[in-house]
């Protein structure tokens, strides 16, 4: 077996290309990277074929398409190729990388295989736009890089959304050339930096066996054991995953960084690890502390050394191997559209690559519905704003700095007020004389920048602010508040 990478294309080489061509390939697949709409094959397939045509003892030669939608080409996928060829017929113009249940031209899909060797490290990180995740990975494989023999690699993906956004960081180190040019599928490491990640996408897809899963949460060690999905319970158990966790919003705040848990969490990816010396890595770490924070003053850099130094405040949560046989927790059914539970959440899930072909009939034209973020409700903030009556005004200046809209007065009069089950004050004005006021927070769409907690004057009065931040879970009962208050 044997790849050939055409690199002079136009105009193609014919006797460049026959020479590198072993006289006894048998069988040789084409991968193209385009579709030729109307043609009966991609354009390097005909050129391969036309190139061997006439010639005696030419080889099979069957031409397929990778990398479809910009997605991924891994080795799972080239491996299947090579199955493929090894078949007494093989498949010809076959896809890789999509399930086409339609057409039917895509080749089986193989499980993730680990390449590299026992020297390649890959980890994984998960986190939220503008949390530092990403920033604080450049720095760790820069240090990495730096201070150590090791090829480095990082890829960085992130969403739509940016601020608040879904991002992961896919690393890998090892001791020969990586050439991987796809993203972490297998990694020895996985960190989750958001807590509500954990029941919105599949953070432990591909965790190897034995691997590592570093947590942040605002749980105990019993209160995570209790609310961990079986999914996940059960993979840590099969796999012997070892699992730590560590409370990094709550030191973040105590020391004053706000909702910025990189640094923290930075310093636990090295401590746990161990990639390099402990004492080495935090001696980077802040150097690349005062390189990133310096013209930001020294508080902001003490701020951050302090972070270093807290990193290690981990702490390990013990396997129930009871857990390897636990089945998944129930799903709640629900009314949705097909449209929203079929397409929308798999794709708002990260898991938009793994859809079928027949997924997307009836929409080949792109037809998007509107309205659809409405549904999405991420719950990914670790506190939100909990509306405490007795000291609003009714500024709404709090509804004024919402960047995401997620908190918003309300007026219900005498006919909407009947069915409410929260408490609401008198509203002021004349026009809205008999009217009840209500400022609603929603707590699924909340992102936790505690804008409105800020702003918020409260009332002279009684000396107190009417929004105060909460941990999220106690604000869980305010969900069903808002659905109310927007649909009534």
């Amino acid at each position: 077996m044997g790849l050939v990478a055409v690199h002079l294309y136009r105009p193609f080489s014919i006797k460049h290309f026959i020479g590198t061509i072993p006289k006894t390939a048998k069988r040789i697949a084409v991968l193209d990277r385009t579709k030729e709409a109307g043609s009966n094959g991609e354009p390097l397939y005909l050129d391969v074929k036309d190139t061997f045509y006439g010639k005696e003892n030419a080889p099979i030669i069957v031409g397929g398409r990778y990398g479809l939608s910009s997605k991924d080409t891994t080795p799972a996928q080239i491996l299947s190729v090579f199955e493929n060829l090894a078949l007494p017929e093989p498949k010809n113009h076959f896809t890789i990388g999509i399930v086409d249940d339609v057409t039917f031209t895509s080749l089986p899909v193989k499980e993730e295989i680990a390449l590299g060797g026992e020297s390649l490290y890959e980890a994984k990180f998960y986190g939220l736009g503008a949390d530092g995740t990403v920033g604080a990975n450049k720095n760790s494989i820069k240090i990495i890089g730096d201070n150590t023999n090791k090829y480095c690699q990082a890829y960085f993906a992130y969403d739509s959304k940016k601020s608040g956004g879904f991002t992961s960081s896919h690393l890998r180190f090892g001791d020969t050339p990586i050439r991987s040019t796809y993203l972490v599928n297998t990694p020895n490491f996985v960190a989750c930096h958001v807590q509500a990640y954990l029941k919105m996408y599949d953070v432990i897809r591909g965790l190897r066996q034995n691997g590592t899963f570093l947590l942040n949460t605002v749980w105990t060690g019993e209160e995570l054991a209790k609310h961990l999905p079986n999914k996940i319970k059960r993979y840590f158990a099969q796999k012997n995953i070892s699992v730590y966790y560590i409370n990094a919003t709550q030191i973040a705040l105590e020391i004053g960084l706000g909702n910025r848990t990189n640094t923290i969490l930075q310093s636990a990816f090295f401590r746990i690890t161990q990639v390099i010396p402990v004492d080495l890595a935090i001696e980077q770490m802040k150097k690349f502390i005062v390189k990133s924070y310096g013209k930001k003053g020294e508080d902001i850099v003490n701020k951050n050394y302090a972070a270093v130094d807290r990193g290690g405040e981990y702490k390990q949560l013990t396997v129930d191997p009871a857990w390897a046989n636990l089945l998944d927790n129930e799903v709640v059914a629900n009314n949705d559209p097909a449209f929203i539970n079929n397409v929308v959440r798999p794709i708002n899930a990260q898991d938009g690559d793994l859809l079928p072909v027949s997924t997307f009939k009836g929409i080949e034209d792109g037809t998007w519905p509107q309205g659809t973020a409405n549904y999405e409700k991420r719950g990914v903030a670790a506190f939100v704003p909990e509306w405490i009556p007795d000291n609003c005004i009714q500024c709404n200046k709090c509804a004024f700095v919402c960047p995401h809209a997620a908190i918003r007065p309300f007026v219900l009069n005498a006919e909407e007020q009947k069915d409410a089950s929260f408490t609401t004050l008198k509203a002021i004005g004349k026009q809205f004389e008999g009217m009840t006021f209500r400022m609603q927070v929603s707590v699924l769409d909340c992102l936790d920048c505690g804008n409105c907690a800020d702003v918020c004057p409260g009332n002279p009065k009684k000396g107190g602010k009417a929004l105060t931040m909460k941990a999220f879970e106690t604000q869980l009962a305010e969900a069903p508040h808002w659905e109310y208050c927007t649909n009534k």
